[in-house]
């Protein structure tokens, strides 16, 4: 596996800007929402030439949050994210490669002026070494990512820094990329596919237990797309392997259930959040409209009225009684004999 110093050679000498990336991963501006578009502008083109990133981490309602950016690069989405949090919010970006940070940095006093506040500041370490910065468990509203995660030697340990310093109902909210297998050792350890976030890309079944390990019961994906290739050599080695820029978000909540468990709950979403008047999407499954009451699993339910949503969403119901599990949640009963297969006469064993 590549070290951090290939990959801090491949982002701060070996690409010059985002048209130098050799994959479509990099998200297009045009995909952003309407209402993002002039954010952005403000941005100075020094800082959004080099942007490699493979999403959209700006999750609703962050007026007045503080918000961690792993592997922040030249500080693109900490810029967006300073306007998005305001001059009562706060923006910390992290990020290893220190002629990216010397760009961040370098800006700071355009935008502090341009947004008539100075909220954003960057500390140089590694993702993997959370504890080793000046920041205290529990600080952080939100934390975010943009296609960082895959270039980490230690995924795990990532996670488990981004449990500690997240507040209770906090969330980590970011994009990367995922593979439709495990990569062989050739790929992983090649450079270029490592610096492209290909060679580190998780398998997503090995994502979803590392982030259940360190404490997030319950990931939801929000959005995915498919990955191409402009170098067909990077085509040609990587064969049949599917990738794929993938969205999640994972909440700091400690009552969340490994499963989707049904306690008779709902929700009404009462269209307050900005720029989403007529519904709300939690994740690529919750479609909330407005003013309709909205049956939830039990870990639905602590989402949305546990976390920074809770103001905006009438929870019906409680945790007194259980129903099995939800329907239509990805699980079904095990057992043969609930679907009526047990041929006629034939006995249990006993």
């Amino acid at each position: 596996m590549p070290t951090h110093a290939a990959v801090q050679a491949y982002y701060g000498q070996e690409l010059g800007g985002s048209a130098d990336l050799k994959t479509n991963a990099c998200c297009d501006a045009e995909a952003l929402p309407a209402w993002l578009k002039p954010l952005l502008g403000r941005i100075h083109p020094e800082v959004t030439n080099r942007y490699y990133g493979c999403g959209l981490v700006c999750p609703p309602l962050l007026e007045g949050c503080r918000v961690l950016d792993l592997g922040c690069g030249t500080g693109r989405d900490a810029y967006l994210l300073s306007q998005l949090v305001g001059a009562s919010g706060q923006v910390v970006g992290v990020d290893m490669t220190r002629e990216q940070l010397t760009i961040a940095r370098e800006y700071a006093p355009h935008h502090a002026e341009l947004f008539g506040y100075a909220n954003v500041s960057f500390l140089e370490g590694t993702i993997e070494q959370l504890d080793a910065l000046p920041l205290e468990a529990g600080q952080f509203d939100v934390i975010v990512s943009n296609c960082v995660l895959n270039l980490a030697t230690d995924k795990g340990a990532v996670l488990r820094g981004v449990k500690r310093l997240l507040k209770p109902g906090g969330e980590f909210y970011f994009a990367d990329v995922y593979a439709d297998r495990r990569l062989p050792a050739a790929l992983r350890s090649d450079p270029v596919l490592y610096g492209e976030c290909l060679g580190g890309a998780l398998y997503w079944k090995d994502f979803l237990r590392l982030a259940r390990a360190a404490g997030f019961a319950d990931p939801r994906l929000v959005d995915d797309r498919p990955i191409t290739f402009s170098d067909p050599r990077i085509q040609d080695l990587l064969g049949d392997t599917r990738f794929f820029s993938a969205t999640y978000r994972l909440f700091n909540l400690d009552g969340l259930e490994d499963a989707c468990e049904d306690h008779g709950q709902a929700v009404i979403y009462q269209g307050t959040i900005p720029h989403y008047p007529n519904h709300f999407d939690l994740d690529g499954h919750h479609a909330i409209e407005t003013g309709r009451c909205f049956p939830v699993c039990g870990n639905t339910y602590r989402m949305l009225t546990e976390s920074r949503f809770a103001d905006h969403f009438i929870g019906v119901g409680d945790f007194s009684h259980h129903y099995g599990l939800f329907p239509g949640c990805g699980e079904s009963l095990p057992f043969a004999s609930a679907s009526g297969d047990k041929a006629p006469g034939q006995a249990a064993c006993c």
